[in-house]
């Protein structure tokens, strides 16, 4: 699994989605790199309101807005997604590796996993003449090991 903690894998990735706005015609402010770079460093899945309070630490005028609308906008241009499937608020990622979820239902972290089994599902035959498939995701979820300690207590 990719962590990316600064340093030149953040900063390549951040000059990859300066060009990728700049393809789509997409201006490349300094509200949507901080952003952007606010979910590359993040070492969570976090929602919006999560990326708005480490943002306006550093840029006071952003607003809860702006932080949604772009972060709805990085999964828009393919350099980030929503982790779908948690019946909560939003939450994204910026890890564009292959890889799966498994989400605690108590404590609602969501912890990345890889498994190359799941890398190439299958699309089934009768979704095949009906659409195309763009992205599948593994997504598991139960209690962490930490909730799991809690639970026995």
């Amino acid at each position: 699994m990719v962590q990316i903690t600064g340093g030149s894998k953040a900063d390549e990735m951040i000059e990859q989605f300066r060009l990728r706005c700049k393809e789509v015609g997409l201006k490349v402010t300094p509200q949507r790199v901080a952003i952007y770079k606010a979910l590359l460093e993040s070492r969570e899945h976090p929602s919006a309101e999560s990326v708005y309070r480490t943002v306006s630490n550093v840029m006071p005028s952003v607003s809860l807005d702006t932080v949604n609308r772009t972060l709805l906008t990085l999964a828009e241009l393919g350099v980030a997604f929503v982790v779908e499937g948690t019946g909560d608020v939003r939450r994204y990622d910026a890890i564009l590796e292959d890889h799966q979820h498994f989400r605690c239902i108590k404590c609602k972290r969501i912890l990345d996993f890889h498994c190359d089994e799941f890398d190439n599902i299958e699309t089934p035959e009768f979704l095949k003449d009906k659409c195309t498939v763009l992205r599948s995701s593994v997504y598991f979820e139960g209690l962490c090991n930490d909730c799991q300690g809690k639970e026995s207590k």
